[in-house]
């Protein structure tokens, strides 16, 4: 039985998923917020003041009582007595322990002495794009008083922490009238006696910079246009980034893997088309929790947007190289003796005028994230720039923060990557049985799918099934036709960057004797499978190459492409060809490091798409027995008297791609429970 809230937890959940609904108020997982109450010390059972506030890596518009911390405000602000100095704030956060309440709930942030410190029974702290650019704009200091004259008081930039919540609660204390502060190069805090009043505080904060921003603005904040870097037609935008998405990607993941994410958001494509976007874009974000998640700037293609396909890949790779170099010295130029070492010199951010903005990150809600930050960052820019000029912190500031010990602290405590994670897979016949299967075990161990799938209502149920676009989308396929497979790979780019995983699965069964097996049941079959696969892993293998991050192609072929069974020369001619098609491509692909493997499965019955749909009728009649019994059939005649489910294939395709098997190529898995007749010689 769940316990009730605290009547402040309550509150301040509400209000914190209220706020953090809008994204106008605060980024996804950005800011804080808390109350102040007393409960009873179950030790004494006398009451104590507490403090509730979002812990580390939560999200406040879907935060719930777990993702809180509870400390002692008693011992909380006993620490301002030992507190060392700016020199060794950072020690004050391992401090927090020692003032949690009972086992206190998620880890305290960063931000916990900003709660703890500033007298009032509420505080907010958000990054609100309009609060940020007053607190990035040149004369910011200024700004925030001719916007809010003494009700709001500006704070100089200084790093999250401990002295920045002494700061901030003697900045309220020193200015009574106040509702809450401008924090320089960062964002804004606001507070109030009750949760209602904060929250009313907080909103009268970003609403009245927003009408500031909006009233005393000019209207080109970005500069004229450049004449070629317009927004290309949607059609044509998207047809251009499907063709360089596996480029970028194959970039990107230089030093480590990663998925991407593309968005054409008007904002975006504004931004770029813009004399002054290149300038702006190389000052970099500002507050941290954006260039924590875009790296300390973009990189951007100088070129327009017309500009050919292939000149654009050419300059793509040496902005690229240029990017690794600045990166690198920009580490150089800041790391110290106790710096963690560089984390990757690739960009997180990749603009193209006229088309849009690639992200990437190490999954796919890491990169669509990141997207979403760079686009707070360009509504910061627009709003600074439109009263002012953008001037965000310092670089040595931001290598401050992105090499923090203590965010290399957060990073070494995540949880262990799964192992298909940032790997791209597309499923074909997906929709059901193995296919529905294999796409299942695939998310289960990290990757994210392309559901392939003739059907697009099995498809989109499949991919909801999943979890939604940020583990799978869905994609309507006929695999006999050249075009719908180049759709669904153009759909898989656009989606998550590119593919790395191929699974050809989807097929028929035409289950006739010789004399009664048409040229057209002959033709069908051989359209699907052979031909099908075959178009399937030569799209793939085209996209594999331009990422240059190798891949895996995993045909599903039979025990029947080796074994000679009755009644069956379709099917069965049709599996010899996908399993020669494995021999021939793992030749072939070597040299890019794509490795292709397949799979003999037999006999499975329950859960599959083409039993369901005729053949296990057909296949019972050929061995005399009931349909329903046929799995029970299939699995007496082998070594093992097991029945093959579409689950021991779909951990057939993990076993030849999750890591283990990186010097394999050219294999045939029997997965048959034991037919002796269909061993490989």
């Amino acid at each position: 039985m769940t316990a009730t809230p605290h009547t402040e937890v309550a509150g301040l959940l509400a209000r914190s998923n209220r706020l953090g609904s809008d994204p106008r108020n605060t980024n996804y997982a950005g800011g804080n917020s808390s109350a102040k109450g007393s409960a009873t010390d179950p030790v004494t059972g006398r009451d104590v003041e507490l403090l509730w506030v979002k812990g580390s890596g939560g999200d406040l518009g879907t935060l719930t009582a777990a993702g809180l911390a509870a400390l002692r405000l008693d011992r909380l602000r006993a620490l301002a007595e030992v507190y060392p100095g700016v020199a060794r704030e950072d020690e004050m956060v391992a401090a927090f322990d020692y003032c949690l309440h009972g086992r206190g709930g998620a880890a305290p942030s960063i931000d916990t002495a900003m709660h703890g410190l500033v007298d009032a029974a509420h505080v907010d702290h958000l990054h609100p794009d309009s609060g940020i650019a007053l607190a990035t704009a040149a004369d910011g200091e200024a700004l925030t008083a001719q916007c809010f004259g003494d009700t709001v008081v500006w704070v100089p930039w200084r790093r999250p922490g401990f002295q920045l919540g002494l700061d901030i609660a003697a900045t309220k204390a020193a200015n009574p009238q106040a509702i809450g502060c401008i924090l320089g190069g960062h964002g804004i805090t606001a507070w109030g006696d009750t949760s209602e009043e904060c929250e009313s505080n907080s909103l009268h904060i970003i609403r009245t910079a927003e009408r500031f921003l909006a009233e005393h603005g000019k209207p080109e904040p970005f500069g004229p246009l450049l004449t070629g870097y317009e927004a290309l037609p949607e059609t044509e935008r998207r047809e251009r980034a499907a063709a360089l998405a596996p480029l970028i990607r194959g970039l990107a993941s230089t030093d480590h893997p990663q998925v991407g994410h593309f968005t054409d958001a008007a904002p975006v494509l504004e931004f770029l088309s813009c004399a002054e976007h290149p300038r702006l874009a190389a000052l970099g974000t500002s507050c941290p929790d954006h260039f924590l998640r875009t790296k300390v700037r973009p990189l951007v293609l100088d070129l327009p947007a017309g500009a050919p396909v292939e000149e654009v890949r050419d300059r793509l790779r040496e902005l690229h190289a240029a990017y690794r170099a600045e990166y690198q010295a920009y580490y150089d130029r800041h790391a110290t003796t106790d710096s963690p070492a560089i984390r990757g010199a690739d960009p997180a951010i990749v603009l193209v005028p006229g088309v849009g903005m690639f992200s990437f990150g190490k999954d796919k809600q890491t990169a669509r994230v990141a997207g979403e930050f760079y686009l707070n960052a360009i509504n910061v820019m627009r709003g600074a720039e439109a009263v002012s000029s953008y001037a965000p912190i310092e670089e040595a500031e931001k290598f401050r923060i992105e090499y923090w010990l203590l965010e290399e602290a957060k990073l070494i405590r995540m949880p262990k990557p799964k192992p298909l994670a940032s790997r791209v897979a597309l499923v074909t016949g997906a929709g059901s049985g193995i296919g529905k299967a294999i796409a299942h075990r695939l998310v289960a161990e990290g990757a994210c799918v392309v559901v392939a799938d003739l059907n697009a209502e099995s498809a989109a149920g499949v991919a909801e099934e999943l979890g939604g676009p940020d583990r799978a989308v869905p994609v309507t396929v006929d695999v006999t036709s050249e075009e719908q497979i180049a759709e669904a790979f153009k759909a898989a780019a656009l989606a998550f960057g590119g593919v790395d995983l191929v699974v050809n699965n989807a097929g028929i069964s035409i289950s006739k004797p010789l004399l009664e097996t048409t040229a057209r049941d002959w033709d069908l079959q051989h359209d699907i499978m052979a031909r099908g696969s075959f178009l399937v892993s030569r799209e793939a293998a085209r996209v594999m190459i331009e990422q240059r991050l190798g891949g895996d192609i995993v045909y599903i072929a039979s025990k029947n492409a080796v074994f000679a069974g009755p009644n069956n020369i379709a099917y069965s001619a049709t599996k010899a060809d996908q399993a020669h098609q494995v021999r021939l491509l793992a030749a072939e692909l070597g040299e890019h490091g794509i490795r292709v493997n397949g799979i003999n499965p037999d006999g499975v019955v329950r859960g599959s798409g083409i039993f369901a749909a005729g053949w296990g009728a057909k296949r019972a009649a050929v061995y005399g027995v009931e349909e329903e019994k046929l799995g029970e059939f299939y699995a007496q005649r082998t070594l093992l008297k097991r029945e093959v489910l579409p689950d021991h294939v779909a951990n057939a395709v993990f076993a030849l791609t999750g890591g283990e098997l990186t010097h394999t190529t050219g294999l045939h898995i029997p997965v048959d429970a034991g037919v002796a007749a269909a061993f490989l010689r």
